[in-house]
């Protein structure tokens, strides 16, 4: 596996999505096995009737994944301006997903990014404008509160969930770099479940635990690059760490020679 994002944890398995490696992988069959899923997938979710979901990050649709292949969920093409991201969601069958608005591999120039809104009908609406290369997201207070991983200014976002669904009051909730190191850049995040959440740093080369502007732990990960986590369903956190040889992290994604793993960690432990 390349670059493993999305990890989600369902049903006694985990799955994520491989977006430099155009593959979908689970160990669902008691394997770690993948699968090709043309159209690439980024951000994963769960519905509440147990559907996989991804947001297919080229296609500016969400999919439903039928075993073999993507059928269209929700057609953002007429709404969307960029690559799509990471994607959570709630238990009323809300979606939420990253519109980053510039393709970077691409060469683009960076441009402010939104959060989109998919309702359970499959329709969608812009949920919250001028996020700066919008990422990970996390739903806390029981969905009253969302905060988003601002990857390129380095911190966390928090708004409120209106009734609607809509995205308002946008807050400061944590300054990543302040907290964990000049370097770090907030990429996956996951709710703790003490409160706040935990944050994959990337170039920071630790996960740490983050509430309202303080840190709570770090794991440090060095010297390997944290992508994404999420929590298994007996409360332990997963994290996909990426190697690259030692080699700087962006020149080894161009010669495609950077591998992820998957570990199982707690504070205070080395993964």
């Amino acid at each position: 596996m390349r670059w493993g994002e999305g990890p989600r944890w369902h049903a006694g398995s985990l799955w994520l999505s491989d977006t430099q490696g155009g593959r979908l992988w689970t160990d669902a069959s008691g394997e770690w096995t993948p699968s090709s899923a043309d159209p690439v997938p980024n951000g994963l979710w769960f519905l509440p009737d147990g559907r996989l979901v991804g947001a297919l990050m080229h296609d500016r649709r969400i999919g439903v994944w039928n075993g073999e292949g993507w059928t269209t969920y929700a057609d953002l093409s007429g709404l969307v301006t960029g690559p799509l991201g990471d994607m959570i969601g709630d238990a009323q069958g809300n979606l939420y997903v990253d519109d980053v608005a510039f393709n970077a591999a691409a060469g683009e120039q960076p441009t402010p990014g939104r959060m989109i809104l998919v309702r359970p009908d499959g329709t969608a609406a812009v949920a919250a404008e001028g996020v700066e290369f919008p990422n990970g997201m996390a739903l806390l207070d029981d969905g009253r509160t969302l905060v988003v991983a601002e990857t390129a200014r380095q911190r966390l976002t928090a708004f409120a969930v209106g009734a609607d669904g809509l995205l308002t009051d946008p807050r400061p909730y944590a300054d990543v770099a302040a907290l964990a190191g000049e370097a770090a850049r907030p990429d996956g995040i996951w709710p703790a479940t003490d409160g706040g959440v935990w944050v994959a740093t990337t170039f920071g080369h630790s996960v740490v635990h983050l509430r309202d502007g303080e840190l709570l732990a770090a794991i440090d990960t060095a010297p390997e690059f944290p992508i994404a986590c999420c929590l298994d369903a007996g409360g332990s956190l997963l994290v996909t760490l990426a190697d690259s040889g030692g080699a700087p992290l962006m020149a080894a994604l161009a010669r495609r020679t950077v591998t992820t793993r998957v570990v199982v960690t707690e504070p205070g432990a080395t993964p």
